[in-house]
């Protein structure tokens, strides 16, 4: 018999549509809060209007703006933005940005919860084999006005970075996860169009992975294969027409969709486990390591789930195609990298990468079962 577990978590609403400042006042004043720690893309913040409409909506209930997050989420920038927060005596973390922002501000909160101000410090409350330590809740929440598609602002876990041995650590509290996500598609007209596009791919990864997944269940399969096929549809639209919102938007309700497997307990599997190596010790972008791993995950565990792998063809509009070649020709269509010399990682790290990513937790619930670096190191040859 099926067994399994879905655990609703903490997010109270889901927004979309609406003017990001006006939906962020209206959270505010539904939330009482009165005192909003603004961490947002410096680009955005420096290079357009949209952050400065969000300050003039708030008020005096902004209190402070970090801008200086760096790509995967580095603990340095982390504790330099708690001790802003801290400083402002925040009472509500507002984000406007990429995954590496939102993700930051879940760090932010478990910080300040417990009291971490130094780089070291976050060794105690950073996840171990698996295992989150005891910790304090966080009081100070936050919301998120996301501008990338790679769905982080519907999980409660925080990929950051240990810039002394470039290795993505991971901290998760139940009440991490934003208690609002405003999805405004307006604002993520100023996101670079690679990053849209791969990003997007990472929110595919979600959904394919889940569905690939020997733990799948009809709860989660419901929403990955509505958000496959939202992806599938708007990506390209988007690429077209970079102006066209209601194709953001259906990406952005997508990648909503595409987070479903992993808060219904389903595991991902070997891209999302070698794409934490690849962007913590190479600095690729989080959305090109589901672009260059993720056919070639396919191909090396198609023994394990061919079954699985037909529901991701059909819900990308070509049933009966190997899902492989589905996904290779659609992230080839998107103008996308597709293999890890594109990317710049060369076969004399293989080794490196698969003993690494043996540590990944999700490398171990892969479809088709990977016991040692050198079936890791198969996979990466594929993707070479």
């Amino acid at each position: 018999m099926r067994k399994g577990r879905v655990v609703f978590g903490a997010m109270d609403e889901v927004v979309f549509g609406t003017p990001a400042a006006a939906a962020i006042v209206e959270q505010m004043d539904r939330l009482r809060a009165e005192r909003a720690f603004l961490m947002v893309s410096g680009t955005l913040n420096r290079e357009t209007d949209e952050i400065e409409k969000i300050r003039n909506s708030l008020g005096s209930r902004c209190v402070a703006t970090f801008d200086s997050m760096p790509p995967h989420t580095p603990r340095e920038a982390v504790i330099a933005a708690a001790a802003q927060a801290r400083a402002a005596n925040a009472d509500l973390i507002v984000t406007v940005g990429g995954g590496s922002i939102t993700d930051g501000a879940k760090a932010v909160q478990i910080c300040l919860a417990n009291h971490i101000n130094t780089v070291e410090g976050i060794d105690a409350i950073r996840v171990r084999k698996g295992i989150t330590p005891p910790m304090t809740a966080p009081i100070v929440r936050q919301i998120s006005v996301p501008t990338t598609i790679a769905g982080g602002e519907f999980s409660a876990a925080a990929g950051v970075t240990n810039q002394r041995i470039r290795v993505k650590e991971m901290l998760r509290h139940e009440l991490t996860i934003p208690r609002a996500v405003i999805l405004d598609p307006a604002v993520t007209v100023h996101t670079p169009q690679w990053l849209w596009l791969s990003t997007g791919i990472r929110a595919v990864d979600h959904c394919v992975e889940g569905l690939c997944s020997l733990e799948a269940h009809p709860y989660a399969d419901a929403q990955a294969l509505k958000g496959l096929s939202m992806l599938a549809q708007a990506l390209p639209r988007v690429k077209a027409d970079a102006a066209d919102l209601d194709a953001r938007l259906d990406c952005q309700i997508g990648t909503w969709l595409s987070m479903g497997p992993s808060s219904a307990g389903v595991p991902m599997g070997a891209s999302h486990g070698i794409g934490y190596v690849l962007g913590a010790a190479f600095d690729v972008p989080h959305g090109y390591t589901s672009c260059v791993m993720l056919p070639s995950v396919m191909r090396w565990n198609k023994p394990a789930n061919a079954e699985r792998q037909t529901l991701v063809a059909a819900a990308m509009g070509q049933p009966g195609k190997d899902a492989a070649d589905v996904l290779d020709g659609f992230i080839r269509g998107l103008g996308m990298p597709r293999s890890l010399q594109d990317v710049r990682v060369d076969p004399e790290h293989f080794d490196r990468i698969a003993e690494q990513a043996m540590r990944i937790p999700w490398i171990q619930r892969n479809p088709r079962k990977i016991d040692s670096p050198a079936q890791l190191r198969e996979i990466l040859l594929l993707a070479a």
